[in-house]
């Protein structure tokens, strides 16, 4: 794994057209901590998650990884510049991004889609690298499944191959946008227990998730979000069993 991961978001707003969906939002994720942003459908969740990796561009604010501008640089006393496409995938390569829906590659094995970004984007060997992803499958639990297609591996399988194919650029910092929203019940807890391993082994995470539980058990610090704003951040005790916003309450009533 990279060393640090200190995630620094400051006053980040992002629109489509005239809808506002991130509108000044602030968060600061520390080395090592896991954070895990709920929220309601349309709060903004998983674009922040978008903008912190330079998915979707910033309209304004910045995002800094380890004090390094995101898809910017400055050239100037408060101007700054978007990076050239090469410079951007090199960041990105240092922020793990775990899909809602997989996005293996077809036509590639477990195997083959672990090792491919770190051969390609980071320039690495490709005999050092398999011997590392095989070790990256066997911690997901899938050392049987190397050379299998993702079509014949169930959802929570793929999944844990998308986290293992993530894992393998050794990032300082691990995204993941509601990965088990697309699995079937029985799948989920096999995801989670991945996710809860990696927790603990100090990964620094950002998991959005509408998994309650999971934010109880294995977060550091819980963020609610609401139209596009972070309407408070604490730990899950905090936030979880003593939300001190309305809108928190009306939220955590609903879905617990």
């Amino acid at each position: 794994m990279g060393a640090a991961g200190l995630v620094e978001v400051r006053g980040v707003h992002k629109s489509y057209g005239t809808l506002e969906v991130l509108r000044g939002v602030d968060l600061v994720v520390r080395p090592g901590e896991v954070t895990v942003i709920l929220g309601p459908s349309g709060s903004g969740k998983s674009t922040l998650l978008r903008v912190i990796n330079h998915l979707e561009k910033v309209d304004r604010g910045l995002v800094q990884v380890d004090g390094e501008l995101i898809g910017y640089r400055r050239v100037g006393h408060g101007v700054v510049q978007e990076l050239k496409e090469k410079d951007i995938l090199r960041q990105r390569t240092q922020i793990g991004f775990v899909f809602q829906g997989f996005h293996l590659f077809p036509h590639l094995t477990a195997l083959e889609n672990v090792v491919e970004a770190p051969v390609h984007a980071q320039g690495r060997r490709r005999a050092e690298v398999e011997v590392e992803a095989r070790a990256l499958l066997a911690r997901v639990g899938l050392a049987d499944k190397a050379d299998v297609h993702p079509r014949r591996l169930s959802g929570g399988q793929q999944q844990r191959v998308a986290i293992a194919r993530a894992l393998a650029l050794r990032p300082k910092v691990v995204l993941f946008d509601e990965p088990t929203s697309a699995l079937d019940p029985e799948l989920v807890g096999e995801v989670l227990d991945v996710i809860k391993d990696l927790a603990r082994s100090g990964t620094t995470l950002v998991v959005v998730t509408h998994e309650i539980g999971f934010a109880r058990e294995v977060a550091t610090s819980v963020v609610f979000m609401d139209e596009g704003l972070v309407v408070e951040q604490g730990n899950p005790s905090e936030v979880l069993d003593h939300p001190r916003h309305a809108r928190t309450r009306a939220f955590l009533d609903k879905v617990l």
